[in-house]
């Protein structure tokens, strides 16, 4: 199975079985994002429990490539600190603008380099109009952070 084929089928998988998709009874932070190019809808919902994610949640609608970023996103942060977070996006946001050819950062001498089944979206930067669909959730999650931190 080529490598291509292989991501097409780890975005599909997360589509059509949404990981953490749903509601928290009571979240500690939570944002909504919209993608107007697309109509795409994401709620993202965290709880912590000290400063590591116990519990998170999205909900939403739109194509396959939002929904499926949304779900990996979800299965990446769980029990992950802020910290650790801000480091996933951004590791994320390179992947996601990086020239073809460049390594997008998954050097496994770096704690919490690889990025998982989210290796499957770098496909997307072929399409620039389709990285705003892959980020929504990422950026909907950095809204609930920074509305929590502003607490």
């Amino acid at each position: 199975m080529a490598l291509e084929e292989l991501y097409r089928e780890v975005i599909l998988d997360h589509y059509r079985n949404p990981r953490n998709k749903g509601h928290l009874d009571h979240p500690q932070a939570s944002a909504q994002g919209v993608n107007p190019l697309c109509g795409d809808e994401i709620t993202i919902e965290v709880s912590f429990e000290g400063d590591k994610v116990s519990e998170v949640a999205v909900e939403g609608q739109g194509c396959s490539i939002s929904q499926s970023s949304a779900s990996m996103m979800t299965e990446a942060i769980k029990g992950k600190s802020r910290e650790e977070i801000s480091e996933l996006v951004g590791r994320f946001r390179q992947m996601m603008s990086i020239d073809e050819g460049d390594d997008p950062g998954l050097d496994p001498e770096r704690p919490g380099a690889v990025l998982g089944d989210i290796e499957a979206l770098q496909g997307v930067r072929q399409y620039p109009v389709r990285i705003k669909c892959a980020s929504l959730a990422w950026n909907t999650l950095l809204e609930a952070l920074e509305a929590l931190e502003a607490k």
